[in-house]
């Protein structure tokens, strides 16, 4: 209906008013830009009829005819970033203009009495401006002022008139007019901050408040660790500055406690303590009653990367080649007079390189260590005697668990892969390609065999470690998935990811069947890959193609797949059954005869047509992308077909696109293909034979009916039974008349000189 044209950078966001009176834009541009919105040509009723100005302007009323916003003006914005979002609120006295920062301008949008008055003083101030430059401009300006008075023009800086401007702690990504507002404010005003806050400000006509701050509540920057506690009643994850305390079953924040960037935790027995791994090689131990930071050990050389449970402590991987064994220990409290938590190391052991990962097994037989030359080191835990090495992972593993019976350890790679070994031999059982990115964490569920992995392609996945089965898909976080617990029943699980959010996934009732779900995951891949281009080397390569030219229509989807797979499906039951019919009839010349049973799938159909029969089934519109899936052999079956369908009047068209098709596409391997030489010598006579026929026998057909037209119109009594002949012949006189009007130039320019001398006004 209507373009509109005005700014000079990119429109990041419009809005309307609630009464529907104003739409505004905001762009880089250093203002806002107002429109009038039309609502007789937004609601469809009718135009007044034309008057003579808009024939002579016919331009101009065409352009007019759908115009449902017209340009009302602009206003100055204070703040010259680039607007992000322009919102109204719900009565519409409020426009928010959101740049990309800190700050919200905000304005007011008068009502029409207030901006008439804001405009008659604009007025007036302009009067006394020109009248202090002299008297004599005075009295002259007095007149066109009092013409000027009556009729004031309201301008868009009259309607909005800005309040204040808002200043924000952290840069804004989104804000958010409550529907609901108190007496006491003009509005009340929601924003969401880069660093997961959420702000609300009250809205007064000089000032703004900050009312509230949500900003315990979850976590300021990625959720690198996750662990439960031992009876699942509670949770704690690590970020780069805090550690926080969960109630997993509500989902409401216990504890804050400021600390390091922490890479992994454990609860210690009892769940009163707990003990947090960070970036700067420390151990910090977390009074969970309290929330306090106890102590701060120094550890490691380097980032404490995996912290694991053992019998009478844990134990700690580093990227400081050391795994170190640590036992926990009671001390007096110096400052009260009671008994407090410390750790304190027993023992270590050198590694060949980083240590990115550490697991023991759940009898403490064994302890795993994964290392950043990709492989896996398995020893002893009692004299850490080396026994096992697993290695076949491309890249770094950066997860592992063990499952509870000491059977299978399963280990997760930056190759996107998982692999599944035996503890007993260290024999890979399964190698399975489970994310489309790094896999970051891997646990058995307790007890069995099952297993969740996550990744950095957002999804959660749940396997089954003794068929190498994905059982179920869990999609749901925004961003990369870091980490990852699993609750002792097997009945829930909580994930940590990138975009700072921790989700509880909970196990349901509902019964799932594994080859639904293997379709189901089929069907989102073929839809996925839908958009890409059918492959094929003997197809053309035109990137766009010219102007006017015929390309295959048409767009590869589940329906067209299907009926390429019916249409191979008919050609291969046809070539079984004129295989058993060539049999019949050499039997038949040897004089063995016997009683021919025809195949009961072709429902008493001959070869030729059961094919007819499946290509008829194709949709139309699905007929290119079709053929195009067959394979080069099954298209020659299909023109050997051609000949024999041909002779049928009404297959004629559908013949004719089915070879036309299969040319265009398979055109480089028909000409070098010997053996389809003879069928396409033998088409070419026959197609175009029938083409000829059909062609005719339409002519024939659009020829007597309308001789019957003519007839039915002579024998007819109707009024104006011959009006378009009357009709052309009429317009065939007005057009000799308007020719014999139009006289070339040069023509009139001579009989005008000619009438002057004849009547004597030109002389030599």
């Amino acid at each position: 209906m209507q373009i509109v044209s005005g700014h000079h950078s990119e429109i990041w966001s419009i809005d309307v008013d609630p009464d529907e009176k104003y739409l505004v834009s905001g762009s880089a541009d250093p203002e806002l830009r107002f429109y009038m919105i039309k609502h007789d040509l937004a609601d469809g009723k009718s135009l007044p009829d034309k008057t003579e100005s808009d024939v002579d302007n016919g331009k101009a009323s065409a352009q007019n005819k759908w115009e449902v916003l017209k340009h009302y003006g602009e206003i100055q914005r204070q703040i010259k970033d680039r607007v992000a979002t322009v919102r109204f609120n719900k009565s519409g006295n409020l426009l928010a203009c959101q740049v990309a920062g800190k700050i919200v301008e905000i304005f007011r949008v008068l009502d029409e009495s207030e901006s008439r008055r804001k405009a008659k003083r604009r007025v007036n101030r302009k009067k006394e401006k020109k009248a202090s430059k002299g008297a004599g401009e005075a009295a002259e300006n007095g007149t066109i002022e009092n013409e000027v008075g009556n009729d004031i023009t309201v301008t868009v800086p009259d309607i909005f008139k800005h309040v204040q401007t808002l200043r924000a702690s952290k840069k804004i990504c989104s804000i958010s007019f409550s529907p609901i507002t108190s007496r006491s404010s003009l509005a009340t005003l929601a924003l969401s901050l880069n660093n997961n806050l959420l702000e609300v400000y009250s809205i007064e006509s000089t000032s703004t408040t900050k009312l509230s701050a949500i900003e315990l509540q979850g976590h300021r920057s990625d959720v690198r660790s996750v662990t439960l506690s031992s009876d699942n009643t509670l949770l704690m994850s690590t970020s780069h500055s805090t550690v926080k305390i969960w109630n997993p079953s509500t989902g409401s924040c216990l504890r804050t406690i400021d600390s390091g960037f922490g890479l992994c935790g454990l609860f210690v027995p009892g769940n009163k303590y707990a003990v947090v791994g960070t970036k700067g090689g420390t151990l910090e131990i977390i009074d969970v009653r309290n929330g306090t930071c106890m102590e701060v050990v120094e550890a490691h050389g380097s980032s404490v990367q995996s912290i694991a449970a053992t019998a009478d402590g844990f134990v700690t991987g580093s990227a400081d080649h050391e795994i170190k064994f640590w036992e926990y220990q009671t001390t007096q409290n110096p400052s009260q007079d009671s008994k407090r938590l410390t750790v304190s190391p027993v023992r270590n052991s050198r590694m060949n390189g980083d240590v990115l990962v550490v697991a023991v097994s759940p009898e403490g037989k064994y302890i795993a260590v994964a290392l950043i030359d990709n492989t896996v080191k398995v020893f002893f835990m009692d004299s850490l005697k080396f026994f096992l090495s697993l290695y076949g992972h491309m890249l770094p593993v950066l997860c592992m668990d063990i499952s509870s019976d000491g059977d299978l350890i399963v280990t997760g790679s930056a190759d996107k892969n998982l692999k599944i070994w035996g503890l007993d031999f260290g024999d890979c059982h399964k190698s399975l390609f489970a994310h489309a990115n790094s896999v970051m964490a891997v646990k058995f569920v307790r007890n069995t065999h099952y297993m969740f992995s996550v990744g950095k392609d957002r999804l959660v996945k749940y396997w089954d470690a003794d068929k190498f089965e994905l059982l179920l898909t869990l999609e749901g976080h925004h961003s990369e998935v870091w980490c990852l617990a699993v609750s002792n029943r097997g009945d829930f699980l909580v994930t940590g990811s990138h975009d700072r959010s921790i989700r509880r996934w909970d196990r349901t009732e509902e019964p799932f069947f594994i080859e639904e779900e293997k379709e189901k995951r089929l069907e989102e891949m073929f839809e996925a890959d839908i958009g890409n281009a059918f492959e094929n080397r003997y197809v053309p390569k035109e990137e766009l193609p010219e102007e006017g030219a015929v390309a295959l229509a048409g767009k590869k989807t589940q329906e067209t797949v299907n009926a390429t797979d019916s249409i191979i499906e008919a050609l291969d039951m046809a070539d079984e059954e004129l295989k058993r019919l060539a049999e019949y009839e050499e039997e038949k010349s040897k004089g063995k005869v016997a009683d021919f049973r025809p195949n009961i799938l072709m429902l008493g159909l001959s070869p030729p047509d059961y094919v007819l029969r499946a290509l008829s089934n194709v949709d139309t519109n699905d007929l290119e992308q079709t053929l195009l899936a067959l394979p080069f052999s099954d298209a020659l079956k299909i023109l050997s077909y051609l000949k024999d369908w041909a002779s049928l009047p009404d297959k004629v068209e559908l013949v004719c696109r089915v070879a036309t098709v299969l040319l265009q596409i398979h055109h480089n391997q028909l000409v070098s293909t010997v053996a389809a030489r003879p069928v396409l010598t033998l088409l070419k006579d026959v197609l175009h034979a029938r083409v000829k026929e059909c062609k005719d026998t339409l002519g024939f057909n659009l020829a007597a009916m309308d001789h019957l037209k003519q007839l039915m119109a002579a024998k007819s009594d109707a009024l104006f039974q011959d009006a378009k002949a009357k009709v052309l012949e009429i317009r065939s006189k007005y057009s000799k008349r308007t020719e014999a009007r139009v006289e070339p130039k040069e023509e009139r320019r001579k009989k005008k000189k000619q009438k002057k001398i004849d009547n004597g006004h030109v002389w030599s």
